[in-house]
C-alpha cells in the first residue's frame, strides 16, 4: 500500500565534519604544509594539527601522510577534500545570499509613530541613526497610536513608537521614555486665574479640546477619568495635537495634551498649565514591533537610540 506522506529527511551523521575543519584540509591541500595552512588560517599549528586528527578520527580514515618535508594528502584525503571543497563552496553561496538579504533589509526602515513621538523625539533619534547608516532609506508614517499598531500588524512598517496605556494586541514591545499629560487654557480663560487645583470631577465634566480616539492621549485620559463619571461630551474633537493646541490658544476652551507637545506655548504664555489633584495623568511611551519579531538592522539600531534596546542578542 502506497502513502503520499513526505518521507522525513535523515539527520546528518555525527561523522560530518565543520565547516571550519573543512577549510582547514582544503588550506593543507592548496600549500602542502600544514604549518602555512594553519598561518592562512589565523591559529597555531599544534591547533590545526589537533583539529585534523580529531576530523580523522571523525571520519575514521587517514587524511594526511606527515614528513619533515611536509604534509600530503592520502587517497582518501584527496577524495575528502573534493568533497570538502564543494561543501564550502556552497557554504559561501549560502554566506553570500545571506548577505544579500541583510543589505536589502538595511536598505530601508519603515516607520510608524503616534503624534508627539513623532514631532518632539524621533527627529533626534533619526539623526543619530543616520550618522551610523547613511545609505538606508527611513520612511515615517504619523497616525495616532491605533494607526501605528494596525500597520505594524499588516507589515506595513518595521518600528513604530506609540503612547497608549498598553502593548497593543498582536505587538511586543518595552518603554522608552515617561510624559505626562497637562491641562491648559487660554491666558483669558476663567481657569487662568484660579487659586485651587482642579478637582477629577471638575474635569471630567468639563467639555475638552480633545484628541480622536484611538490617540494614546485619548486613551490615557479616558481611562483616568473613567472612575469619576467619564469625560463629558468633548467641545471638540481634532486628529492632530498642533490643531489642539491652536484652538486653545484661541479662547475655544481647555484642552489636554502631552507636556512635551507644550513647551513652546508654556514659555511664551499662550497657553497656561492648569494643577490638577487626585487624578494621575502620567503614561508610558513605547517602541513596538510585531510579536515575535525581534527588531533587528536598522530598526534595532533606531531602538537602541532611545536608550532602551530591549531586545538583547538580536543580530
Amino acid at each position: 500500500m502506497s502513502s503520499d506522506a513526505p518521507v522525513p529527511p535523515t539527520p546528518l551523521s555525527h561523522r560530518v565534519p565543520d565547516l571550519g575543519a573543512l577549510e582547514l584540509l582544503l588550506a593543507v591541500a592548496r600549500h602542502g604544509s600544514l604549518g602555512r595552512a594553519a598561518k592562512d588560517l589565523g591559529i597555531t599549528q599544534p591547533a590545526a594539527s589537533s583539529r585534523i586528527r580529531s576530523m580523522e578520527r571523525q571520519l575514521g580514515v587517514a587524511l594526511l601522510d606527515r614528513s619533515p618535508r611536509g604534509s600530503r594528502l592520502t587517497g582518501a584525503g584527496a577524495l575528502v577534500t573534493d568533497w570538502a571543497r564543494r561543501v564550502v563552496e556552497a557554504a559561501e553561496a549560502f554566506d553570500a545570499g545571506a548577505q544579500a538579504l541583510r543589505d536589502r533589509r538595511d536598505s530601508r526602515l519603515r516607520v510608524a509613530a503616534s503624534m508627539t513621538i513623532a514631532e518632539y523625539l524621533l527627529p533626534g533619534w533619526l539623526i543619530a541613526l543616520r550618522t551610523d547608516r547613511p545609505d538606508t532609506a527611513v520612511s515615517l508614517h504619523v497616525g495616532n497610536s491605533a494607526d501605528v499598531a494596525r500597520r505594524l500588524v499588516t507589515g506595513e512598517a518595521d518600528l513604530g513608537f506609540v503612547e497608549g496605556l498598553s502593548i497593543p494586541e498582536g505587538l511586543d514591545g518595552t518603554v522608552i521614555a515617561h510624559d505626562r499629560l497637562v491641562v491648559v487654557v487660554a491666558p483669558a480663560h476663567p481657569w487662568a486665574r484660579r487659586r485651587t487645583p482642579l478637582l477629577p470631577d471638575e474635569l471630567a465634566a468639563t467639555p475638552l479640546i480633545l484628541r480622536e480616539h484611538g490617540s494614546g492621549t485619548r486613551q490615557v485620559l479616558d481611562a483616568a477619568l473613567a472612575v469619576h463619571g467619564g469625560l463629558a461630551q468633548p467641545l471638540l474633537e481634532l486628529s492632530s495635537t498642533t490643531a489642539v493646541k491652536g484652538a486653545a490658544e484661541s479662547g475655544a476652551g481647555p484642552c489636554v495634551l502631552s507636556e512635551l507637545a507644550l513647551g513652546e506655548e508654556l514659555s511664551a504664555r499662550r497657553l497656561v498649565k492648569i494643577p490638577v489633584a487626585g487624578v494621575r495623568l502620567r503614561r508610558q511611551l513605547r517602541a513596538v514591533w510585531p510579536a515575535g519579531h525581534r527588531p533587528t538592522g536598522p530598526a534595532r539600531d533606531l531602538l537602541s537610540r532611545t536608550g532602551r534596546s530591549g531586545v538583547p542578542g538580536a543580530p
